[in-house]
C-alpha cells in the first residue's frame, strides 16, 4: 500500500495524487508540489489515503511543502502578473492580426512558464506571437488552444438553470453527453433548450440519464400491445416520472393514460 494525497490546482479543477510524504496534510491546506511544469501551489481537497500499488500512475510527484507566508504572496504576485501579461498579449494578438481569442493566461508558482489559453476557428500560425511574448517576459511561453467547453469552464456564466455553470463550480472533468439522453427524458430537442453558454449540449442531461435508463427498463416499452380496464390497446408513450403509459385502444379515441400497474403487457 502507498500513500497519496488528493491535490486541486483550480476551483472546480481536476484532482491530481501526489506522494505526501512525511507531512501530515488536511483537507483545505494549501500545498506546494513538483509537477511535471515545474512547481506549483495548489489545494488538498482529498485526505491522506492509502491506495494499492497498482493503482498508483508511477512515479508519483512529491508534496515539496505546506505553502507558506511567502508563497502565499507569491500566488497573490503572480495573479497580478497574470492581468498585465493578457493585456500585453491582447496587443500582440491584434499587432499580429491573428485570428484567435485570447481567454485565460496562467503563470506556474515558480514563473518558469507561462501559459497562454485561447480559442480560434482552426489552426494559427503564432510562431511570431510566441517570439514575441518570449522576448517580453524571457521565460517559456506556451499557447494552448482550447475548446469552446473550455472555455466556458474558464469564463464562467448563468446556466439556463439561473445557477452557475456547473463546470465553473464543481465538475472536475468534463463528461461525454449525447443527444440520445435528452430523448430519454423526453426533453425537447430543440437546441436552443438543451444546449448551454458553451453551445454544446448542456452537462446536467448526464446527471439523470442512469435514473430513466434503469426505470425505463423497468416500464413496458413503446409500442408494447397492452391490456387496460378500457379495453385493449397500444402504448405510444411512457411518463418515467408519473409512472404513467399513454395507450392508444383498438377501439378507437383519444389516446388514455394509465398508471403501469393497471396495464398487462400481452404475450
Amino acid at each position: 500500500m502507498a500513500k497519496v494525497v488528493g491535490i486541486r490546482f483550480k476551483p472546480a479543477g481536476k484532482i491530481y495524487y501526489f506522494d505526501p510524504g512525511d507531512l501530515n496534510l488536511q483537507v483545505g491546506e494549501h500545498v506546494i508540489v513538483e509537477t511535471a511544469r515545474g512547481l506549483e501551489y495548489g489545494e488538498v481537497v482529498v485526505g491522506i489515503r492509502e491506495v494499492e500499488e497498482g493503482d498508483i500512475v508511477n512515479p508519483l510527484k512529491p508534496v515539496v511543502r505546506v505553502a507558506t507566508p511567502e508563497d502565499e504572496k507569491q500566488v497573490a504576485l503572480n495573479k497580478k502578473k497574470e492581468r498585465e501579461a493578457f493585456r500585453i498579449c491582447l496587443n500582440k494578438i491584434a499587432a499580429h492580426k491573428l485570428p484567435m481569442k485570447l481567454i485565460d493566461v496562467e503563470y506556474n508558482f515558480d514563473n518558469s512558464k507561462i501559459i497562454f489559453y485561447f480559442t480560434a476557428d482552426g489552426r494559427v500560425d503564432f510562431r511570431e506571437l510566441v517570439r514575441d511574448l518570449a522576448a517580453v517576459f524571457r521565460t517559456r511561453i506556451e499557447l494552448r488552444q482550447i475548446g469552446v467547453r473550455d472555455e466556458a469552464k474558464m469564463l464562467g456564466g448563468l446556466g439556463p438553470c439561473g445557477r452557475v455553470l456547473c463546470c465553473k463550480t464543481f465538475l472536475g472533468e468534463f463528461e461525454p453527453v449525447s443527444i440520445r439522453m435528452a430523448k430519454e427524458q423526453n426533453l425537447s430537442l430543440n437546441p436552443a433548450k438543451i444546449s448551454g453558454l458553451c453551445g454544446r449540449l448542456m452537462c446536467c442531461l448526464k446527471y439523470e440519464s442512469l435514473f430513466y435508463e434503469e426505470a425505463r427498463a423497468a416500464l413496458p416499452k413503446e409500442g408494447s400491445r397492452v391490456i387496460t380496464p378500457e379495453g385493449r390497446g397500444k402504448i405510444t408513450a411512457v411518463n418515467v416520472l408519473r409512472n404513467t403509459v399513454t395507450v392508444k385502444l383498438h377501439e378507437g379515441g383519444m389516446p388514455l393514460e394509465f398508471p403501469v400497474e393497471d396495464v398487462q403487457v400481452e404475450k
